[in-house]
């Protein structure tokens, strides 16, 4: 029988520590709500609504900047530019700064007063209160998981094959397509997961956009202010068991199609 170093021991229980700081409020919020609250809550439109809404927008929101933060990322990757370490560095800004802060500064972006929103407001849109406006307050903080996973998965790539391939009369966006989007694709998928899961559960950012129609982090909150934690539990439980199955299914499906290329 093998003995457990004394060190091992201590990292499992410091990992063990974490783990259960992670998985006990989840647990106890679970336990604390009952299943009449449960099915009350799962069957009520408001909620469904929400969480239909949320999904939807995030999902989309993804799949639209994602046409251009992968390209960004081929670039930040592969070529050498003046102030590229300060662009570099200003992709990762929506991730430190305060997201009320993110918030009021897509709002000002977009706004009848500014130059978009009142081209917009032009053609009878107006992305305050509206699903675009949600998916653009989303956008601004998940984006930079997207771009930097993308450029890792990029440099990740030897560089001698698109060189290789370059020399053999292929053209730029054939190397592009064909060698280095394949080659990084898991990194990619991790970030436009990460992405999707990021901006579904945003908050700060969105209330101060649109706070209507509610995606249902917003509407969480709105039942916590308003009826108290009672209300507001099973809604969390329900949308966080949402969360979870769309997280470890997308996993699961890129996992399984990753091991069926190998």
């Amino acid at each position: 029988m093998k003995r457990i170093s004394f060190s091992k021991l201590i990292f499992i229980f410091l990992g063990g520590v974490i783990l259960l700081f992670i998985i006990a409020p989840l647990i106890s919020m679970t336990m604390a709500t009952s299943s009449t609250s449960l099915f009350e809550t799962a069957t009520d439109k408001e909620v469904l609504n929400s969480i239909w809404l949320t999904l939807r927008v995030a999902f989309l929101t993804t799949l639209f900047f994602a046409l251009g933060s992968i390209p960004l990322a081929y670039v930040f990757a592969r070529y050498n530019f003046p102030l590229k370490k300060l662009f570099t560095g200003l992709i990762d800004l929506p991730i430190v700064i305060p997201h009320s802060a993110a918030g009021i500064a897509v709002l000002g972006f977009i706004s009848r007063d500014s130059t978009i929103g009142g081209i917009a407001s032009t053609f009878g849109l107006d992305f305050v209160g509206h699903p675009i406006g949600i998916g653009l307050a989303m956008a601004y903080v998940s984006v930079p998981f997207l771009i930097n996973a993308a450029r890792d998965g990029f440099e990740a790539v030897p560089e001698r094959l698109e060189k290789a391939a370059l020399n053999l009369s292929a053209s730029s966006a054939r190397v592009f397509f064909t060698i280095s989007l394949p080659l990084a694709s898991r990194s990619i998928i991790s970030g436009l997961i990460m992405m999707f899961a990021r901006g579904m559960s945003e908050f700060g950012a969105v209330i101060i956009v649109a706070y209507h129609p509610m995606i249902t982090p917003v509407l969480i909150f709105e039942r916590f202010g308003s009826f108290g934690l009672k209300y507001a539990r099973p809604v969390s439980v329900i949308f966080i068991a949402v969360c979870l199955v769309f997280f470890i299914g997308l996993r699961l499906i890129i996992k399984n199609k990753h091991d069926a290329k190998d």
